[in-house]
């Protein structure tokens, strides 16, 4: 079996960019995923929220797993190189394709490989972090105010089928029902973008 896991923190970002990544790297190689798992949920979350768990009970001898890169793995150095010694030890191959790492057997220098990497993308991540709190500051500093304007509503992915969903909703459908007909999504945030942008007067 061929697995592929896809992270992305936020459902602003879209799982789609990986998934296609993947997909070409298995179209010029002649493979074919008979299972993604995908999770919008940020690496600080805990491993069963991240479906790490899921994917272990998964994954058995001889299969493969693809990543589009180490960071996806973990929100850390350390467990980054946790989960990839368990994938190991389970026989499970390890293919990490923006750094070109296939992991497939308890190779001292892939460990050591694997340490630099995730060091490197935590460091760059604490870098970022940090030059965003900076400027932040300065612009706190120089007086100007930060956050959107009142009454700003951000784009959403409900937003490409607003329509149907009054369409539906007037109908008389429940939340639920209409997400399980768009097939993405949650009741929570569905009922928060109806209610923000005013879609029907009167919710159930």
């Amino acid at each position: 079996m061929i697995y592929s896991y896809i992270r992305v923190s936020t459902n602003q970002q879209s799982v789609k960019v990986q998934l296609d990544e993947i997909q070409r790297y298995c179209d010029l190689n002649h493979l074919s995923i008979d299972e993604s798992i995908k999770v919008e949920i940020s690496s600080r979350k805990d491993l069963r929220e991240r479906k790490i768990d899921e994917l272990l009970s998964k994954v058995k001898d001889g299969d493969i797993l693809i990543v589009t890169e180490l960071s996806r793995l973990g929100r850390n150095t350390g467990e980054v190189i946790t989960l990839i010694d368990t994938l190991i030890k389970m026989n499970v191959e390890v293919r990490i394709l923006k750094q070109n790492l296939f992991i497939k057997s308890k190779d001292p220098m892939n460990k050591m490989l694997i340490t630099i990497l995730s060091m490197f993308s935590e460091f760059e991540r604490d870098i970022i972090s940090q030059r965003t709190k900076e400027s932040l500051q300065n612009l706190k500093d120089r007086g100007i105010k930060l956050g959107k304007k009142t009454g700003t509503i951000q784009t959403s992915k409900y937003d490409i089928d607003k329509d149907r969903i009054v369409e539906l909703l007037t109908l008389g459908l429940s939340f639920r029902k209409v997400i399980n007909h768009l097939g993405y999504g949650e009741v929570s945030s569905l009922h928060t973008y109806v209610k923000k942008r005013n879609l029907i007067h009167k919710l159930d």
